[in-house]
């Protein structure tokens, strides 16, 4: 982080990661000033700190929201479903930007990186996730008590593999592999409802990984792979056995109770290497 606390504007979207880098600049006396994306963001989430609730597709209001509070530092936080035009409803600038770059771009992480680089040419300065909570980054090695088997790292050497495969192409972050069968990778839908698919997939004999990767071409910025104790939880119902993190380039989110429940669960969690990939 930035030793000068200049005011942070934060533009939220879904899951824990938004109160945890609030958290952070308050306790560092840092002013913020959140954007909060409306069907997204908590509905609570401006309960104690200023800001606003904005669509997606409000590119210009969130410009002069912003300018209005002294912002030129700006941050993208948070899970964010992928809309359509319709959903998106763009303002004047959102719809000259679309236009300029092309519609055929929405539906992936274009559209994140396409709104962040039309925000650097206005003057604003885009700030990483991991720059801004370098703490909450995986590291190499396995987290609690559960410890993976020879064939679990088998599974997670397959999974790397496959959801790196994905990431070339811009679907998803991740795939869940049991027994060196690809049972299910991520698309549109997200983490939660690609566990939730896989369960009745799922295979007799044990195991099951989830592996969570940054894709190749990743822009750092956004949208980094990002897990949690809801992760650990949907894991443990869907009756698999643990989940692996690319080590440096994935977010773990209330990492102690985290790790507390997958010890509780008898889940493995594990930060890999993907050098190699």
């Amino acid at each position: 982080m930035k030793k000068e606390q200049t005011p942070l504007g934060i533009i939220a979207g879904s899951g824990a990661l938004p109160r945890a880098l609030i958290a952070t600049c308050q306790a560092q006396h840092r002013p913020v000033f959140v954007l909060a994306l409306s069907g997204q963001a908590a509905p609570d989430i401006l309960n104690d700190v200023p800001g606003a609730f904005i669509r997606l597709g409000s590119v210009g209001r969130a410009i002069r929201l912003f300018r209005r509070q002294g912002i030129r530092d700006i941050t993208f936080i948070g899970g964010v479903r992928r809309p359509s035009v319709a959903e998106i409803r763009p303002d004047w600038k959102a719809f000259t930007m679309l236009v300029r770059v092309g519609f055929r771009l929405l539906g992936d992480d274009n559209l994140l990186r396409i709104i962040l680089s039309e925000a650097e040419k206005l003057g604003f300065h885009v700030w990483g996730i991991d720059e801004l909570l370098p703490k909450l980054l995986a590291t190499e090695g396995v987290y609690g008590q559960i410890i993976p088997t020879k064939r679990d790292y088998a599974d997670i050497e397959r999974g790397i593999e496959v959801a790196k495969a994905l990431g070339r192409v811009d679907v998803g972050q991740g795939a869940i592999v049991q027994q060196g069968l690809v049972l299910s990778v991520e698309g549109i839908e997200g983490t939660a409802k690609l566990i939730e698919r896989t369960a009745s997939l799922k295979r007799k004999g044990g195991g099951g990984v989830l592996v969570k990767v940054a894709k190749p071409q990743q822009d750092r910025r956004i949208d980094l792979p990002t897990i949690g104790p809801k992760t650990v939880q949907s894991i443990a119902d869907s009756g698999l056995k643990g989940i692996a993190v690319e080590s440096g380039s994935a977010l773990l989110v209330e990492v102690e109770q985290m790790v507390a429940l997958a010890d509780k669960l008898g889940i493995f969690i594990v930060g890999v290497s993907c050098r190699k990939h």
